[in-house]
C-alpha cells in the first residue's frame, strides 16, 4: 500500500500548500488518491476533501491505539493508489510522544517527505536537515521539499541532499496564491471563491517543481499488520440522529459520523442557520463546533430551531454539543465583536469572546459522574480548541492537560454532553455506543425516561 507523509518542520512552513498542490497535481494525472491529516485539525481536511472530492480522514497518535490508527489509515485508503497524508505542527512535536507526525508515521510504517521553509537561508538549510534526519532513529524520512526557495539556490539543495544521503524531491517557489488565516487559523475552503482555480495552480505548480514520480516510488513499504476494531450493532431498527452541517457549524470528524453509522445509526444532516426544525425522526442530536460567532444574527433570528432544539433536549433527546456547538445551547453568546445574541436557553449563562486562545490542546477528562458517554470515574481523551468561554463552563468533568494541569468542564447528565472539549469517537467505541444506545431507548420510549444507560 503506498502512502507518504508530508510534514514540515514548523507550523507555517508551507506543509498545507505543498499537500493540497501534490493532491492537485496526482489528480490531474487520473491517480486515486486518499487524504488525511495527522492530529485533531478539522480545516485542513476541507482543503484536501475540496481538491479530491472525497472527505479526508485524520490520524491521531494521542486519540486512538496503535491498532485502530492502523486500522484507519487502511480503511479509509482502501481503493487509492496512494495515500498522502499531512503531518502537524513540526514533525517531531506532539504530546508526551503522542499526537505527533513522527508518531504517524513510525506506527504505520510510512514515508516521510519533510518540507523546510527557505526564507533567510542558504547553507544553513543543510543544518535544519541534518538535524530532522538525525534527531530520532529511526527517522522515517525519505526526501525534502523545499518551500519558496530561490531558483538559483536549487544547485545547492540538491548538493546537501547528495551529502546527507537523502532524497531531493524538489522546490515550490514564491507563490501570490495565499490561504487567509482567522482567529482558529485558516478560513474554510467554502469561503474562499476562487478555491477550485487556486487548487487547480497550486497542482500545475507541483507537476512542474516536485519530483511526484519519485515520491510514488518511494512511498511502496510494507504495511504493518494490526487487529482491527470490533463493531457493536444496535438491536432493531437504528435511530435517526440529526447533524448539524452548515457554515456555522461545520466542525466534525468524519469518522465519527461513519462510526456511527457502523453501530447502525441513520445520520440526517441540517442546519441551524436555515431549517427551522430538527428532522421530525430524530432521536438525537450532535451540535458540532464550527463558527456560531460568525453567524450569531441570523441563527439568533431563527428562533423557531432554537425553541425546537431547547423543547428536544428539555424531553430527554440524547445530545452531544461540543465547542461551537456548546456556545449556541447558552441564553445568549457574543459575536466577534462583542455584541450578545440569543442561543437556545439550554445552558444558563454566557459564551463570551476572549482575547487569546483558551485551554488550547490535548486534554483527558475524568468523570465525576454516571452521565451520556461514560460512567463515574471513566476517561476520556479529548481536544480544544477555541478563543471563547462561558460563565458556565461545567463542573461534571475533571481535565487534565499532559502538563498536569487541570481544571473542570462539561455539563452531563443521562441524555446530554456539553462542553468546549471535542470528542474522536474512534478514541473509545464505547463512548460511542452509548450514545447510540441512549438515542434507541429515546426512540423507543419517546422520551429518555429510561435511566438505565448500558455500560462499556
Amino acid at each position: 500500500m503506498r502512502r507518504v507523509l508530508i510534514a514540515g518542520t514548523h507550523s507555517g512552513c508551507g506543509k498545507t500548500t505543498v499537500t493540497c498542490a501534490v493532491l492537485a497535481a496526482l489528480k490531474a494525472r487520473g491517480t486515486d488518491v486518499s487524504a488525511f491529516k495527522c492530529g485533531p485539525d478539522y480545516i485542513d481536511p476541507m482543503f484536501h476533501r475540496e481538491v479530491l472530492g472525497i472527505p479526508s480522514h485524520n490520524l491521531d497518535s494521542f486519540f486512538c491505539s496503535d491498532d485502530t490508527l492502523k486500522y484507519l489509515l487502511m480503511e479509509n485508503s482502501r481503493g487509492s493508489d496512494i495515500a498522502v497524508i499531512e503531518g502537524v505542527m513540526g514533525y517531531y512535536d506532539g504530546a508526551d510522544g503522542r499526537g505527533s507526525a513522527f508518531s504517524v508515521a513510525q506506527l504505520t510504517g510510512t514515508p516521510v517527505v519533510i518540507v523546510i521553509d527557505c526564507r533567510g537561508m542558504s547553507e544553513s538549510i543543510g543544518a535544519v536537515m541534518r538535524g530532522f534526519l538525525e534527531y530520532r532513529s529511526p527517522c522515517m524520512i525519505v526526501g525534502f521539499v523545499f518551500n519558496k526557495l530561490p531558483e538559483k539556490l536549487i544547485p545547492l539543495a540538491g548538493k546537501l541532499c547528495d551529502e546527507l544521503g537523502t532524497k531531493y524531491l524538489g522546490y515550490f517557489p514564491k507563490t501570490d496564491l495565499t490561504i487567509e488565516s482567522r482567529h482558529l487559523g485558516l478560513v474554510t475552503a467554502n469561503e474562499i471563491t476562487d478555491i477550485r482555480q487556486k487548487l487547480g495552480k497550486l497542482g500545475d505548480i507541483a507537476e512542474k517543481c516536485i519530483d511526484l514520480d519519485a515520491i510514488m516510488a518511494l512511498a511502496d513499504n510494507k504495511f504493518p499488520e494490526f487487529r482491527a476494531p470490533s463493531f457493536p450493532q444496535l438491536n432493531g431498527d437504528g435511530p435517526v440522529v440529526a447533524v448539524a452541517r452548515d457554515k456555522a457549524f461545520c466542525f466534525i470528524y468524519d469518522d465519527n459520523i461513519r462510526l456511527l453509522e457502523k453501530l447502525g445509526i441513520v445520520v440526517r444532516f441540517f442546519s441551524p442557520f436555515t431549517d427551522k426544525r430538527l428532522p421530525e425522526n430524530a432521536s438525537g442530536l450532535i451540535l458540532c463546533g464550527g463558527y456560531p460567532e460568525l453567524h450569531s444574527e441570523e441563527l439568533a433570528a431563527n428562533r423557531e430551531m432554537l425553541d425546537d432544539i431547547r423543547s428536544r433536549i428539555e424531553s430527554g433527546m440524547p445530545t452531544i454539543a461540543e465547542c461551537g456547538g456548546f456556545m449556541y445551547l447558552h441564553d445568549s453568546f457574543e459575536d466577534m465583536d462583542g455584541n450578545a445574541h440569543s442561543g437556545a436557553g439550554v445552558i444558563h449563562g454566557k459564551a463570551y469572546r476572549t482575547p487569546k486562545l483558551q485551554r488550547f490542546g490535548y486534554i483527558t477528562m475524568t468523570s465525576g459522574k454516571d452521565g451520556l458517554l461514560c460512567s463515574s470515574g471513566d476517561c476520556i481523551k479529548a481536544h480544544e480548541f477555541h478563543y471563547f468561554d462561558s460563565t458556565d463552563c461545567g463542573s461534571d468533568m475533571t481535565a487534565r492537560k499532559p502538563d498536569g494541569r487541570s481544571w473542570e468542564c462539561v455539563h452531563m447528565n443521562d441524555h446530554l454532553y456539553a462542553g468546549f472539549p471535542h470528542l474522536y469517537f474512534y478514541s473509545d467505541i464505547g463512548m460511542a455506543v452509548r450514545f447510540a444506545e441512549a438515542c434507541r431507548k429515546y426512540m423507543e420510549n419517546g422520551t429518555n425516561e429510561d435511566k438505565d444507560i448500558s455500560a462499556r
